[in-house]
């Protein structure tokens, strides 16, 4: 406990005693069935409690058919949720955590294709979530709301749950109403601070009266300093102390972003780390009687502890954190952070899945969303260990090997080159992202002390591993490039003209510094992510002046579904990188490239001294064929199976590592 005595100091929250300073605060999983809580959300928020969360914000319950943004929101207005969300509630408080769930209505932002209900706003303001809009509300729409509001919160009550968090953040209706750019109303709901407040003044004091004094309150608030439009840090301050003042709430939860800004809603590793910080600090000084949580980009202990020593806030909200490693607090509290995993900030299992309406999950935690299948991120014991050889270090082989170990099997790591890693290691080297490289790191020292043989410097073919002798051979031997220049945009060109002109270079002979390149340089994007934009990136930063081609209509198509790449063409766009879309390849010549527009079917010259492919690599069977024609049945996992994403291969890792 020493390295973060902060961390582990209980406080008292209204009734209720936390045992440690550490929220698991809400956020969309997107795992209900039908509008209810399954076995598969109980799971994934016991897992936490376990884990030792000192309270959990179960993600939000919209009040009103208007307020439902996604397919797995919970049902509005229905009593049918209270026996279902009891099983989820219970379990944890047996656990230890403090069960919050978190109201909500999203006011002009909502989904109507989700909904198929108008969205309901103040003064009638335009959706930042897509192309609708909303209607102004009537008095006895408001009132409709604010009744929405109690009920959610009475049948929170009946289930089990120690409080509700009222969700005024990120610009939804509450915010609406406190801002004066969508609150244009001349009546009592808007003009003075007084008014502007009076609709959220009223729901949490209508919350206390109806449920009780044995009830937790809390109120969650953004912090959005780049928006011209957002309420300011000293406009949020004042309305946060008027409401303190009133004691109407026993907590705020402080976030970043908001639907203006949704690449600081849930920061990626673009962004700094404690976003949301500031504000907090700011609301501390405020707010006498209710705590302060500060949430946004605090991902590690070290991180929450130096806040709470400094003061900063009474709580921290570690989330994406949590979901990556769900005992991060218990392996805080033993003085085990060298174990935890450490999220890498990358979005795209929790943020890109939610993005097109999945349920959430994590790149490198694949048990999450599973843990009701799997049993959670914990092991059983096999009854029979077994010798397991896996071929290939890539983070495929390193989480079988992992998972393998785990469960006591007896597992050699067999790797070709001289670290672990493999093409996800030469990610780590892109710009901003060596969160992998710590990864990378935290597999070392997990199968370091799992008694995993690790073999470097190790090259096996067929004959090799058939001598080995082991009960399950895994192959996680990865893909290659396939170094002929296809491009999807272009079927019918099965080799790119021009490839025996030379410089022509995969992303991977640039990271591996394979490729000697001239000063300027053609990226060709095919998979608008982090193969060919990072590459783009990285090579920029180093002074080359950079082209990009992408088939797709902008840069990055991929990375909007992680809200990633508004930040990463604005980091592009900053070095000179220059970007042509809707566009491919025809032709190479040595010293420059044919680039077809894919629109007018022109084409146009631009000299360059060497051409990047970021194009799909392909999966060389040989050594499966020869292992099959041995006799041997190898297990196939990651790129060595069909080349795809660190998701893929981490999941298969996994996946496989339990079934032996």
């Amino acid at each position: 406990m020493a390295p973060y005595s902060h961390l582990f100091q209980p406080v008292q929250l209204r009734h209720k005693t936390l045992r440690n300073r550490v929220v698991f605060g809400a956020h969309t999983t997107n795992m209900a069935q039908d509008g209810l809580p399954g076995a598969a959300h109980c799971a994934y928020y016991l897992e936490r409690a376990l884990g030792g969360a000192a309270m959990i914000v179960v993600e939000p319950m919209p009040v009103h058919a208007s307020a439902v943004l996604t397919r797995g929101n919970f049902r509005p207005a229905s009593d049918e949720v209270i026996p279902h969300f009891r099983k989820l509630v219970e379990p944890c408080q047996r656990a230890g955590a403090v069960m919050i769930q978190q109201l909500y209505h999203v006011g002009a932002h909502g989904d109507q294709d989700n909904s198929w209900h108008a969205a309901w706003s103040p003064s009638g303001g335009v959706s930042y979530h897509d192309s609708d809009a909303s209607h102004a509300m009537s008095e006895s729409e408001i009132e409709e709301i604010i009744e929405g509001f109690v009920q959610a919160a009475l049948r929170c009550r009946k289930a089990g749950f120690d409080g509700v968090e009222v969700w005024a953040a990120y610009h939804c209706l509450l915010d609406q109403f406190w801002t004066p750019f969508s609150n244009r109303r001349d009546d009592k709901w808007g003009g003075a601070l007084e008014n502007r407040t009076r609709f959220s003044r009223e729901i949490l004091h209508r919350i206390r009266r109806a449920c009780g004094e044995h009830f937790i309150v809390g109120l969650s608030v953004n912090d959005e300093p780049g928006v011209e439009v957002a309420l300011s840090r000293e406009s949020m301050s004042e309305i946060i102390a008027l409401h303190d003042a009133q004691g109407l709430m026993d907590y705020v939860t402080v976030g970043s972003g908001s639907y203006f800004d949704f690449s600081r809603l849930i920061p990626s590793f673009q962004e700094g780390e404690l976003l949301g910080v500031d504000l907090a600090e700011t609301l501390k000084g405020a707010t006498p009687q209710a705590l302060v949580t500060a949430e946004s980009h605090i991902r590690t202990p070290d991180n929450a502890n130096t806040v709470l020593g400094a003061g900063q806030a009474d709580l921290v909200s570690i989330v994406r954190g949590q979901i990556a490693d769900p005992h991060l607090v218990n392996k805080a509290a033993m003085g085990r952070g060298a174990d935890i995993r450490g999220c890498l900030s990358c979005n795209q299992q929790c943020w890109g899945r939610r993005g097109r309406d999945y349920w959430i999950s994590c790149l490198i935690n694949p048990s999450v969303g599973r843990e009701a299948d799997w049993g959670g991120d914990r092991f059983t014991p096999v009854q029979t260990s077994k010798t397991v050889l896996v071929v290939g270090a890539g983070p495929a082989g390193l989480e079988v090997a992992r998972v393998a170990a785990e469960r006591g099997h007896r597992v050699t790591l067999a790797e070709a080159g001289p670290v672990a890693g493999g093409q996800f290691r030469l990610a780590g080297l892109q710009p901003r992202r060596a969160q992998i490289l710590d990864l990378l790191s935290w597999y070392e020292r997990q199968l370091s002390k799992l008694g995993v043989d690790q073999r470097f410097n190790t090259y096996l073919d067929a004959d090799d591993i058939v001598a080995f002798g082991a009960d399950e051979i895994i192959l996680a031997t990865g893909s290659l490039p396939t170094e002929t220049g296809f491009q999807k945009a272009l079927p019918h060109l099965t080799e790119l003209p021009g490839l025996d002109c030379g410089h022509i270079w995969s992303a991977e002979d640039v990271l591996t510094k394979r490729a000697r390149l001239g000063r300027q340089v053609i990226v060709l994007d095919e998979g608008g992510n982090w193969r060919g934009c990072g590459t783009a990136w990285y090579l920029a930063e180093a002074g080359h002046q950079v082209t990009l081609v992408s088939p797709d209509a902008m840069v990055g198509k991929e990375l909007q579904r992680s809200s990633t790449d508004f930040a990463l063409r604005r980091a592009l766009a900053e070095r000179d990188v220059r970007f042509i879309v809707d566009a491919a390849i025809t032709s190479w010549t040595g010293q420059g490239a044919q680039i077809l527009s894919l629109l007018t079917g022109r084409t146009e010259t631009f000299a360059a001294s060497d051409l990047i492919m970021a194009t799909p690599n392909h999966a060389d069977m040989s050594l499966r064929d020869a292992l099959l024609s041995a006799g041997k049945t190898p297990h196939l996992i990651g790129d060595a199976n069909a080349p795809r994403l660190a998701a893929q291969a981490i999941y298969e890792g996994h996946a496989t590592g339990l079934k032996l």
